[in-house]
């Protein structure tokens, strides 16, 4: 551990009001100068004790606290290694007291300064100091001329000291118009890049109806051009925080944010900042942050732990409102820690902005995955439980389009007749909406309802199904494969009839697959009903019959015999897979799925 100065514990001589004045403070640090040496500032120090032949001369700064010297002479050590005395040394406190020279010929005669500790410990006798000024004359120091034996400061030496001081407070005032130019020159940039933020948002936002991600999005896009973390929060519909998101724009925090944002929707207390946010729907700044926020905000310590490891020093939260109303969904939290500036108005009205858009973009992702959960009810509601058969094992999937909300027209069916026999059916009514799904269901329900307790072959039933559609002004076309599996010598007997839908394959014992062809007939729903023919084939033990949607190998970009082929490539192989993997093998393919995707496998016993 370093050495303190001597009398560095001691309380400061003075308690000078003057010291503490915020405008003076602000144009102190607005020369961004501090506790280490500059060269302008060396020069007019050293100009001091040449011109003046004094062993000490000190450009001095003084702040509340202590005096530090940029510029500095013959101080001796440890005071010229650290370039900074606390007020209990400072004889230049006084000159930003009386705001006027302060000229002492023996400091050792004068109550003011009589007790000072500079005296003793740094050797000051005689004190010439010359008020340091800004541009509304707030004096920011002193510079000043030190001998360590008294002497009688002459008026050629005073008006040099003078001089100098004048020309070093231009110094100062230009760096203080530099550092308020900079200044200036980064808040015109924020600007622009806050503008090209919200400009941007919306686009960022509307590029996923996923709510996760839109939230993702809306965290990463405001780290760290506004702040150094940000937290996004999402409440349920008793308005209690379910879901926080945090981004921290150092990776090495990522972790730690994750967990804090996790602690967000059980940990917070009534009184903190996000549910009060929630409650009253108004933006809370927290300029300048305390312990007694985070106090305030959770009992949790690790919450509050996890906060100051991530930096508090300031912070604000905007509601998330629900588009056109009052309601409010969630909050986005900014917060800097204590290297970057605070909080100001401008900030809060950008977060304000950007809360307002996010509930625009939020809230239609929200509407999307509740009409989502909805059709997705809908659509597996209208799906079968399948039937239980000695002969055969069943699986079936069914998966919509990732990116759409409809549901669809893809079905399929299975049930065992009462000889025993197993029917299976698959098909696709044009379209993908609720109207698609609606005629899908009542198709399905004509195909179980004509067909059970029928022994009649498979082309009539589906001649029968043409005509209801036809005949009930269904308005609907669509592509069906109706399938009845009877026993058969080793195995099972298989006869089908095709209404315009991509061809069953099979995938025989030993992994060989073929296709169950020949040519497709018309749609059924046309204006004029078609002839139907049925085809006949034999499943063996261990063979297993695939029926599926066109969404399974339908590509706009390729022709349908090349991904046809890829699906029969795929297949090769998998007899002895189990049916739930091979079904899940086929949908977890890594190609984009360009229509919703409905399988039917049957596997002989």
């Amino acid at each position: 551990m370093s050495e303190r100065p001597p009398g560095a514990d001691r309380p400061p001589a003075t308690d000078l009001p003057a010291l503490g004045d915020p405008g003076r403070l602000r144009s102190l640090a607005d020369t961004g100068l501090d506790a280490v040496p500059d060269e302008a500032f060396e020069r007019f120090a050293r100009l001091v004790s040449d011109l003046l032949d004094v062993p000490v001369a000190l450009v001095s700064l003084v702040t509340d606290t202590r005096q530090f010297f940029p510029g500095a002479v013959g101080l001796p050590e440890p005071w010229a290694g650290r370039r900074e005395t606390p007020l209990s040394h400072s004889f230049c406190q006084h000159v930003v007291d009386l705001e006027i020279p302060m000229v002492l010929p023996d400091a050792r005669l004068y109550p003011r300064v009589r007790q000072n500790l500079a005296i003793a410990e740094l050797g000051v006798v005689a004190y010439a100091g010359i008020p340091l000024t800004d541009l509304d004359g707030r004096v920011l120091g002193s510079l000043c001329a030190i001998d360590s034996k008294p002497r009688t400061w002459t008026a050629t030496q005073l008006r040099t000291l003078t001089d100098l001081a004048a020309a070093c407070s231009s110094e100062l005032r230009l760096r203080i118009a530099l550092d308020g130019a900079e200044e200036a020159r980064r808040r015109a940039e924020e600007a622009h890049d806050r503008l090209e933020l919200l400009a941007g948002l919306s686009e960022i936002l509307s590029g996923t109806l996923d709510v996760d991600t839109a939230v993702s999005r809306l965290a990463e896009a405001v780290v760290p051009l506004l702040a150094d973390w940000a937290l996004v929060t999402l409440v349920d519909r008793s308005r209690q925080p379910r879901r926080a998101t945090g981004v921290h724009r150092d990776p090495a925090h990522t972790a730690g944010v994750a967990r804090f944002a996790d602690l967000m929707t059980t940990r917070l207390s009534s009184h903190s900042v996000t549910r009060t946010v929630l409650r009253t729907g108004q933006p809370v700044l927290g300029g300048e942050a305390t312990p007694e926020d985070l106090k305030r905000a959770t009992d949790d310590p690790e919450m509050i732990a996890l906060a100051e490891r991530l930096g508090f020093a300031s912070h604000l939260t905007v509601p998330v409102p629900v588009s056109g109303g009052t309601d409010v969904m969630g909050t986005v939290t900014l917060v800097n820690g204590a290297g970057r500036r605070p909080f100001d108005d401008s900030d809060l009205r950008t977060a304000v902005e950007i809360g307002r858009r996010a509930g625009q973009a939020v809230g239609n992702s929200w509407m999307y995955g509740e009409q989502r959960h909805v059709a997705e009810v809908l659509q597996h509601s209208m799906l079968p439980s399948l039937p239980e058969s000695p002969m055969a094992e069943l699986a079936a999937r069914y998966q919509p389009v990732a990116d759409r909300v409809e549901v669809g027209g893809d079905w399929y069916d299975a049930f065992v007749q009462p000889d025993g026999d197993l029917m299976v059916a698959i098909g696709d009514v044009a379209g993908h909406d609720i109207e698609a799904a609606a005629t899908m269901g009542q198709v399905r329900n004509l195909v179980r309802g004509d067909t059970f307790g029928r022994t009649d072959p498979v082309h009539e039933q589906m001649s029968r199904l043409d005509a209801a559609i036809s005949g009930l002004r269904i308005p609907a076309a669509v592509t069906a494969i109706l399938a009845r599996l009877s026993p058969g010598a080793g195995g099972l007997a298989v006869s089908w009839c095709n209404a315009g839908h991509p061809p069953p394959l099979v995938v025989t014992a030993d992994g060989a697959v073929r296709t169950l062809g020949g040519p497709r007939e018309p749609l059924l729903g046309l204006t004029r009903p078609s002839r139907r023919t049925s085809r006949r084939s034999s499943l063996a033990v261990g063979d297993t019959l695939l029926l599926y949607t066109d969404g399974l190998v339908e590509r706009r970009d390729r022709p349908i015999d090349e991904t046809l082929a890829e699906l029969v490539d795929l297949l090769a192989g998998t007899a002895r897979l189990p049916l739930a993997e091979l079904c899940d093998l086929l949908l977890g393919s890594h190609q984009r799925r360009e229509d919703d995707v409905a399988l039917l496998a049957v596997r002989v016993r």
